[in-house]
């Protein structure tokens, strides 16, 4: 089942095949945030900003989420040679 990115019930994101793929575009986007674990491990816990959520959902029709994520890989590989450059 694909998963896509809420905020207050709307769906903000393309869907994507995988919950591991929303993080990503989440994080990439600004929308993930640390926060302090509370316990004495020192690393911090992951967290979607206020009002957002990652959830399953259904692809639009005609929508592909295997497109829609080689299609940000291809984004995200575009910026990243542009600002290499």
């Amino acid at each position: 089942m694909p998963y896509a990115l809420y905020c207050d019930d709307a769906k903000i994101s393309k869907a994507y095949p995988t919950e591991a793929s929303v993080w990503k575009h989440a994080q990439e986007s600004g929308l993930v945030v640390d926060v302090d674990s509370g316990d004495e491990s020192s690393r911090p816990r992951r967290i979607l900003d206020n009002g957002y959520e990652i959830r399953p959902c259904k692809a639009e029709p005609g929508e592909s989420p295997e497109h829609n994520e080689t299609e940000a890989h291809a984004a995200r590989d575009y910026q990243l040679s542009r600002t290499a450059a």
